[in-house]
């Protein structure tokens, strides 16, 4: 049953298109995850077949918080451009609720 749920997970991450984002606990809710489940989905995603094709830029916390890691902060930006999601001065994503995607496009 965990293994169904992080393919799942992984399933998922690789499904949102590029120019969107989406949550922790979107993926969670959509895999089937209770509540708590959301915590879980860096990890089960770090762990995946091959975790450098996750587009981990299209996925932030709630309320569009963007992560960010001085290692992986430029990268992210240029990725974030390139899609044309613009972040303001605080970290969040400006129209996060515009180009929020809660995965009922793929039913």
């Amino acid at each position: 049953m965990a293994r169904e749920f992080s393919q799942r997970v992984y399933d998922l991450a690789l499904s949102i298109p590029p120019g969107r984002v989406t949550t922790y606990g979107a993926i969670a809710k959509a895999a089937g995850g209770g509540s708590m489940a959301s915590r879980s989905i860096t990890g089960i995603l770090s762990k995946a077949p091959n975790p450098n094709v996750i587009p981990w830029h299209r996925i932030v916390y709630a309320g569009g918080k963007v992560w960010m890691n001085p290692e992986y902060e430029a990268a992210r930006l240029k990725l974030y451009k390139r899609e044309g999601i613009k972040l303001n001065d605080r970290g969040y994503i400006i129209d996060f609720e515009e180009i929020f995607y809660d995965f009922s496009e793929l039913n």
